[in-house]
């Protein structure tokens, strides 16, 4: 008999974790910027550039997200069962029912993407839909509804906005070097375009590292908060399990169709990110079931 299932507890871990990284970051940014005008860019342009990379991710990312999988959202006609579990849980949760939306591809994931609640997609693919059995697969569900309860979607996504404006940054002026569009004596010589560069690209891997710090640690926070949610915290170690047990099959080529959405599924599409965990957007499958395994077994003491 499944354990007695409850709202999704406030972590008060994942927020101050935001609320940090998105101040280094944004610490991060100004210094950046500050270079960037001391250098000769003049800060209108970088001011216009910014403004509109920002807006653009925060009202078009997920939908490029869900176009990128070829997701189609779906009516409770279609899939009634899936339609269900999201109504039920989403009510449970006290939160607006997300839309639902299906991935046809054999990779068994799922992900959770939008602004806010009021905004927000979950997607499934068949491929999960054929391994998992009803518990696991609403626990799986449980999981991404607690990243949109924790609006962890959002902070990720505005927060890789900073790191994508460096790494573009980066990009420009590495070809602009190899293809010679920048004169030896414009601004300074070539030296300080190289300076340029190298501080981009330092700022880009600082970036990334919070960012992939953050993301590894939401994932834990949507595991808890959904195996409360569910009650079921065995199940949702069960089907990550099964999930990244069916990934190691998967072919490398179908794994890379899906890479731009690695940070967004609840367990890694890249096969290598266990060798260094630094540089994952995940955590390790085996150190998630293992803190699930603790949790079911204090729900159970606690009954």
């Amino acid at each position: 008999m499944n354990l007695q299932a409850r709202r999704i507890p406030r972590d008060w871990g994942l927020l101050w974790r935001m609320t940090l990284v998105m101040a280094l970051l944004a610490g991060l940014y100004l210094a950046f910027i500050t270079f960037l005008n001391a250098v000769g860019v003049p800060w209108v342009f970088i001011a216009i550039i910014a403004g509109l990379m920002l807006g653009f991710q925060y009202f078009f990312s997920h939908k490029l997200v869900l176009w990128s999988l070829g997701a189609k959202e779906v009516t409770p006609q279609q899939y009634p069962r899936l339609h269900a579990m999201v109504e039920r849980l989403a009510v449970q949760a006290g939160m607006p029912k997300p839309k639902v939306a299906v991935i046809h591809t054999d990779i068994p994931n799922a992900l959770a993407t939008g602004r806010n609640p009021k905004n927000a997609v979950v997607a499934v693919t068949t491929g999960i839909m054929r391994r998992l059995d009803d518990q696991e697969l609403e626990a799986v569900l449980g999981h991404e509804l607690t990243h949109i309860k924790n609006r962890d979607v959002m902070v990720i996504t505005l927060a890789s906005f900073f790191s994508v404006v460096a790494a573009m940054l980066t990009n420009w002026l590495m070809w602009a070097l190899l293809l010679g569009g920048l004169r030896r004596d414009e601004r300074g010589g070539m030296g300080m375009v190289m300076l340029v560069w190298l501080v981009s690209w330092l700022v880009y891997i600082v970036s990334q590292l919070l960012i992939l710090a953050l993301s590894r640690y939401r994932e834990y926070a949507a595991d808890y908060g959904g195996a409360i949610l569910t009650g079921m915290p065995s199940q949702l170690a069960s089907a990550l399990l099964k999930i990244s047990g069916a990934m190691a099959r998967i072919p490398t080529e179908d794994l890379r169709r899906v890479e731009a959405a690695n940070a967004f599924f609840i367990v890694s599409a890249l096969k290598g990110e266990t060798l260094l965990e630094l540089f994952a957007t995940h955590p390790p499958v085996h150190k998630r079931v293992e803190r699930l395994r603790r949790l079911q077994q204090r729900l159970e003491w606690g009954r």
